[in-house]
């Protein structure tokens, strides 16, 4: 699936011997990102290994919310609003490592291959010389990506492969909400034209989100804790929908305009807040090109997230700046 079910924002390593080159990352590396640099492998390698209880830990409490929906009916929107306030350490777990493969001693191949049970995505960077070494290296899949340090304009080429890998990095925890899918809710976001727009939408809205089936829909957060809610419509169930919207109170005037596309209403967040009013509607839009999909944007209010001081903002502040780990 192109477009990932899951995505948080977490925390890019660099390993290099070169304090300059460091110090030139450290620079250009967009400032809302948590880097941590590193001189010595074998501090990068001890710090690395410290995480996978920790990606474990994350990925098995939100198994958890899962299973406690199935058994217990708890709505699965509440429960990810209360784990997003609760488990800020979630930024503090690395996504990506970028590791230059010349160093004395150990080289970055070598210091990658003690990570065996680390679970993030790896990057190497290379002199003109060792290219062919990397080429062999992504192809035995020891790394995801090389980026050859005599690139043109290398600080855009890595900002822009550091990007797609952050969207990517929490497959594992893609597959966790992949089941909370129907068959058909997950054919619709394999669609190519769905994904790039859902894709295209998240980014400009949202640092993370969580895609789930019951509530259809994409419950995202901002940077600053703001939270909103993009439910998912597929054309053939507007019917049922405007059904369902009348009895909760909706005017005829607004049910006829969910029967057209023209609206949607958000009934099952409504419930999943535990809302006793009659549902908003929101203005639907077209999601992809095939007319299969519409959503519309609701915000989730502030009383229904307390959590904010938690947002990945605050927490970005709170920790140590860019400084080099020896």
């Amino acid at each position: 699936m192109s477009f990932p079910l899951y995505q948080s924002p977490g925390t890019i390593v660099f390993l290099d011997d070169d304090p300059d080159y460091l110090d030139m990352l450290a620079l250009v590396m967009p400032e809302d990102w948590h880097v941590r640099l590193f001189r010595r492998p074998q501090t990068c390698i001890n710090y690395l290994q410290q995480e996978p209880p920790l990606w474990e830990a994350d990925a098995w409490a939100q198994q958890e919310m899962i299973e406690e929906s199935r058994a217990g009916g708890a709505p699965l929107i509440s429960q990810i609003l209360r784990y997003w306030g609760e488990h800020s350490r979630r930024y503090a777990l690395t996504q990506v490592c970028v590791v230059d493969y010349s160093m004395p001693g150990m080289d970055g191949l070598q210091a990658l291959s003690e990570l065996v049970d680390w679970p993030g995505l790896r990057v190497l960077l290379t002199g003109q010389a060792d290219e062919q070494i990397a080429v062999d290296a992504f192809n035995r899949g020891l790394i995801e990506q090389f980026i050859p340090k005599q690139t043109p304009d290398i600080s855009r080429r890595l900002i822009d492969t550091l990007r797609r890998m952050q969207a990517t990095a929490s497959g594992r925890h893609s597959q966790i909400w992949r089941s909370t899918l129907t068959q058909s809710q997950n054919a619709l976001l394999r669609v190519p034209s769905i994904a790039q727009d859902l894709s295209e939408f998240v980014a400009s809205h949202w640092v993370e989100y969580v895609v789930i089936g019951r509530p259809f829909g994409i419950l995202g957060r901002d940077a600053n804790g703001r939270v909103g809610w993009l439910q998912l419509e597929p054309v053939s169930g507007l019917g049922e929908l405007a059904e369902l919207a009348g009895s909760a109170g909706v005017s005829s005037q607004g049910v006829a305009e969910i029967q057209k596309g023209k609206k949607l209403a958000d009934l099952e967040l409504g419930q999943a807040l535990g809302r006793t009013t009659a549902p908003e509607l929101g203005p639907a839009l077209p999601i992809g090109r095939e007319e299969s999909l519409l959503g519309a944007l609701f915000a989730v209010g502030i009383e229904h997230s307390p959590h904010a001081s938690t947002c990945y903002h605050r927490w970005l502040a709170a920790q140590p700046k860019r400084f080099v780990q020896e």
